[in-house]
């Protein structure tokens, strides 16, 4: 068993393992960088990095297959073969320590993105002028909605991921007097009115559209490939059939394409259904102010974009005013709001939100290593003067 354990050992000490980790984390990003112009930064992030494996499918096939070391991989080996050199190998000398600070800042590093990318949320606000909300919608998820709209005063709602809607299981909410009933799932699809469509256009690519209620039987189902652009987003469409104790209320298509909302009655109370951006609701709402477009004098180039929000907490003890603009975010209760878009024309604004609790850390591993190389730079160099004056003397 000594054995085994001191083979393992020289193994995550050895400092070949560090330079063939090396390697492939450049590989990895030079790959990734050449896939960045089709998939996007969120899908090279999400393909390549934030994953234990790369994955690609077996030809005319779904079944992936793992091709490369993703960043989580390549990233934990590092760490390990990083903390095992300095338990096993190194010691601690006033002459290395700035070498040891040095990489202690890049492990604190490595944990700093492990947790961004575990943990970080990534929301947007968008708000007209005048209007206040107290939640942001999530840019890549989303979730089927039904509301029971009965009390004039609030609605009360029923949010289903979307993760349980693509895995087609029956739900049977407690809140539900009926089940839902998932009939058909497409992660990304485009709708067009039936009557609407053009003389002669191409409807082999209609998918099946069994809806009997709402405004399901008069749309054109179109699916379409998933894109992980930045600029673009995938827009799913469900068919959900609700099935009371009498029996089927009918097959609804449910798409975030879908503002109006589709309702019905059933048990003597009125619902809505829909398919809408995933909410994350906050103790705290934002009112949009007053929004501001400048350019620069005599042209139309824009100069600055800015926000003034006024920020009122729930129980009442929090009111006061924000601006906010490029590289002057808001910060309130682990949340940081930028300045992300801007519609001055039709009045709106836009902010992203993001709540990532290993954001301080970055910060922390720069500093240490900008002390840890300052003092091995400065060590050597106070050396070097000294020898070389004593030479001369």
């Amino acid at each position: 068993m000594s054995d085994l354990i001191a083979a393992f050992s020289r193994f995550f000490c050895s400092l070949r393992l560090t330079v063939v980790l090396l390697v492939m984390s450049m590989v990895l990003i030079f790959v990734a960088t050449l896939a960045q112009v089709q998939l996007g930064v969120y899908g090279v992030q999400e393909q390549y990095f934030r994953t234990f494996f790369v994955l690609a499918r077996i030809p005319n096939t779904e079944i992936p297959l793992p091709v490369f070391p993703g960043g989580y991989l390549i990233g934990g080996f590092l760490m390990i073969n990083l903390v095992a050199a300095h338990v096993h190998r190194f010691q601690f000398t006033w002459k290395k320590a700035g070498i040891q600070l040095t990489h202690f800042g890049l492990i604190v590093l490595l944990v700093g993105e492990l947790v961004s990318g575990l943990l970080q949320e990534d929301y947007s606000l968008k708000l007209e002028e005048g209007q206040t909300r107290n939640y942001s919608e999530s840019f890549r998820r989303n979730e089927v909605v039904i509301i029971d709209q009965t009390d004039a005063d609030f609605d009360d709602v029923t949010a289903i991921p979307e993760s349980l809607i693509a895995a087609a299981n029956p739900i049977q909410h407690a809140k539900l007097p009926f089940r839902v009933i998932v009939r058909g799932y497409y992660p990304n699809a485009n709708l067009a009115m039936l009557n609407q469509l053009p003389a002669g256009a191409e409807t082999a690519n209609l998918a099946p559209n069994p809806s009997t209620a709402g405004m399901g039987p008069r749309l054109g189902l179109f699916p379409a490939p998933l894109t992980y652009k930045d600029n673009e987003r995938n827009l799913p469409v469900a068919l959900i059939e609700l099935e009371g104790a009498e029996g089927s209320l009918g097959i609804w298509l449910v798409s975030p394409m879908l503002v109006q909302p589709q309702t019905f009655d059933y048990a003597g109370r009125t619902w809505s259904v829909g398919f809408r951006f995933e909410r994350e609701y906050k103790p705290f709402s934002l009112t949009l102010l007053e929004l501001k477009h400048d350019v620069y004098v005599g042209t139309q180039i824009p100069k600055n974009f800015s926000s003034r929000v006024r920020l009122q907490s729930a129980d009442g003890t929090e009111d006061r005013e924000s601006l906010i603009y490029m590289n002057q975010p808001l910060r309130h209760q682990g949340f940081t709001f930028y300045q992300y878009q801007m519609d001055s024309a039709n009045g709106f604004s836009v902010l992203q939100v993001v709540h990532n609790p290993g954001r301080a850390l970055p910060y922390i591993a720069c500093i240490l290593m900008s002390i840890g190389l300052t003092w091995q730079f400065g060590f050597h160099l106070l050396r070097f003067t000294r020898r070389r004056n004593n030479s001369a003397a």
